[in-house]
């Protein structure tokens, strides 16, 4: 996989392999060749991910990830599955950017109680869904898109992450 991890915050160093893998499991899910596809990861901080948020969005708050898909391959019909992507005329597949904040991902763990790396693996696969066509704007879609998770996650080991 064409897989660039920018750390740019020095915490975040030691969790490319954690990149690597989710990703590789929600592309799997989808049975698509993570060899053919192509996904940038910025690991960053609060402060990044806030210019980021407010560029981007229009919120000038932190959040834990934000991602911005290459091709629009959203359903038409909310709760239906998004359209596969395709590739180029290289045969490569470019899905997208990914932006992650440490603080708030530690922040979000010191709060729930749960593991930074099963956080950290689980807001991965959430980004990775929304590069290939998956949002959570309405219920339909949110509910498609929680039950993907859980199902990707599952197979990483890692338990329900909607489940207190």
């Amino acid at each position: 996989m064409n897989l660039e991890a920018n750390i740019e915050d020095t915490r975040w160093h030691g969790f490319e392999a954690l990149f690597q893998r989710a990703v590789t499991v929600a592309l799997g899910h989808f049975d698509l060749d993570p060899e053919a596809c192509e996904i940038s990861i910025l690991a960053c901080d609060d402060d990044r991910i806030s210019v980021l948020n407010a560029e981007f969005r229009g919120k000038t708050t932190p959040t834990n990830v934000l991602s911005w898909p290459a091709q629009d391959l959203s359903a038409d019909t909310p709760g239906a599955m998004p359209d596969p992507p395709g590739p180029d005329f290289t045969g490569e597949i470019s899905l997208g950017d990914i932006a992650i904040s440490y603080d708030t991902c530690a922040r979000e763990v010191r709060e729930s109680h749960k593991s930074l790396d099963d956080h950290v693996a689980h807001l991965v696969v959430h980004g990775t869904l929304h590069l290939l066509g998956y949002d959570h704007i309405s219920d339909p879609d949110a509910t498609l898109m929680e039950r993907t998770e859980v199902e990707i996650l599952g197979k990483m080991g890692i338990d329900d992450p909607y489940i207190e």
